[in-house]
């Protein structure tokens, strides 16, 4: 096939990237946008398998028949409480895709540069490996954390800071002995202690990272993910590789940025270090302030049955017990009886950006009732009640009213304001951060323990 379709087939999957990234911006539009992505890929992998450049497409199609086939396997079974742990393997398999893209490069004996070409060229496989390997691993760990083989407690050790300094000129060093070396076989070595570096670094970076930090790091990974399959695409001379790994890079560091905005954190201290890495016993909230007032089911159903008004605020709580239907059933019945009915998104609820939304938009939540903190948190104090679904350090005073605390400053849902607080959860377990919250003990906050699926549809019947 001429060189001039697959640019244009190339230049059409990339618009279409574009546009599934606009689409993915917003929920109303977020199924139109997965088309476009689903035809832009369709699109890609066609054009490049009918390029002249392939030659034996057996062992082509049989890894994608076999890949398919695994990806569309847990992709039809996997839970949407395990859907943050999913997307950091599968950032892991980018990065290890672009290791071994790397090495595979490095040694083909077709490829011959000189000069400059060769310095450039090997700066892309140098950097490719490197950013392959600090997302593989660290993927990884994040998926452990996730899934909780891993505690999410964060990882201090002594020095940990220099270690992570000596690796960095440790892999600058190595890539200047790389560069110089005229050889394969003289450059594989640095090459293979690079990696290796680059391994440990993955690990130790992201064990240092608490789990209250861990949405930032799913899309930190995701950018990382992303500028290593633009270095691949460097690597392969495919200007289609090379525009969606921008894409994806650029994407994932703006939303990493518009989290850490979420939670008042620098990026540079998450990386450093997850909340919990440091403890404060004074002013943490790490002691009862009073004493808790319990809720029935039946006397929640009561309540809800004379007001005007509610917000609901989802957590991953909420995604464990699979409460999102009840919670939408309750949602459908409250505004028949002619209660205004809200729900309040904190950018950080739950274990991976847009996990609330994705929950809620699976049980068809109508989107326009769905607000983000920004639009809601000035409404609480006119709001009848408030309803906390398994969600913790996102509605913590703390944050605002302890200056010791780990989370002080991190802009929450100011649930408090209202007149009546419903919080559900299992227990008096705190959340990711480790710090006890001070809205339990608030007077006007009423705890119904419990499960959140099974006292949701009490109290729908009791309704």
């Amino acid at each position: 096939m001429s060189n001039g379709f697959i640019i244009s087939a190339y230049i059409l999957s990339s618009i279409l990237f574009i546009l599934s990234l606009g689409g993915l911006s917003n929920q109303e539009t977020a199924r139109r946008g997965n088309i476009y992505g689903i035809i832009g890929m369709a699109i890609a992998i066609v054009a490049t398998l009918m390029s002249d450049e392939v030659g034996n497409y057996a062992l082509i199609i049989i890894p994608m028949l076999i890949g398919g086939a695994v990806g569309a396997y847990f992709a039809s079974r996997v839970e949407m409480t395990a859907m943050p742990e999913l997307v950091a393997i599968l950032h892991s398999f980018v990065g290890l895709a672009a290791v071994l893209v790397g090495f595979a490069t490095y040694v083909d004996p077709d490829i011959h540069f000189a000069g400059v070409e060769k310095t450039i060229h090997d700066v892309e496989i140098y950097l490719g490996i490197l950013i392959g390997a600090v997302t593989f691993t660290g993927s990884v760990i994040a998926f452990g954390k996730l899934r909780g083989t891993i505690g999410s407690k964060p990882l201090t050790l002594p020095g940990r800071h220099w270690i992570n300094l000596g690796i960095l000129i440790l892999c600058i060093f190595l890539g200047k002995v790389f560069i110089n070396t005229d050889s394969i076989a003289g450059g594989m070595a640095p090459l293979l202690i690079m990696t290796l570096l680059a391994f440990a670094f993955g690990v130790h970076m992201v064990m240092a990272i608490g789990g209250a930090d861990m949405p930032v790091v799913i899309s930190m990974l995701n950018s990382y993910s992303g500028w290593a399959a633009a270095a691949t695409g460097f690597m392969l001379s495919n200007d289609l590789l090379i525009v969606v790994g921008a894409l994806v890079g650029s994407s994932g560091a703006i939303l990493s940025y518009i989290m850490c905005r979420a939670m008042n954190r620098k990026f540079v201290s998450v990386i450093m270090g997850g909340f919990g890495s440091t403890s404060s016993v004074a002013g943490s909230g790490n002691e009862a302030q009073g004493e808790v007032v319990p809720i029935s089911a039946e006397d929640t159903a009561e309540l809800l049955g004379d007001i005007d008004s509610l917000v609901i605020v989802p957590g991953y709580g909420m995604a464990v017990a699979h409460a999102q239907h009840p919670v939408s059933e309750l949602t459908r019945k409250l505004r028949d009886k002619g209660v205004k009915v809200l729900f309040a998104i904190h950018p950080v609820a739950g274990r991976m950006p847009g996990h609330m939304n994705v929950l809620l938009a699976e049980a068809k939540v109508p989107y326009d009732i769905v607000l983000e903190m920004d639009e809601i948190n000035d409404d609480f104090p006119q709001t009848d009640a408030v309803m906390v679904i398994g969600a913790n350090d996102i509605v913590n005073p703390s944050a605002i009213d302890e200056p010791d605390s780990p989370i002080a400053g991190m802009p929450v849902l100011e649930v408090w304001n209202a007149r009546t607080v419903i919080v559900m959860k299992r227990s008096m377990a705190s959340g990711y951060a480790g710090v006890e919250n001070p809205l339990f003990y608030k007077e006007n906050t009423r705890m119904l323990f419990g499960d959140a699926k099974e006292s949701m549809e009490t109290i729908i019947s009791n309704l």
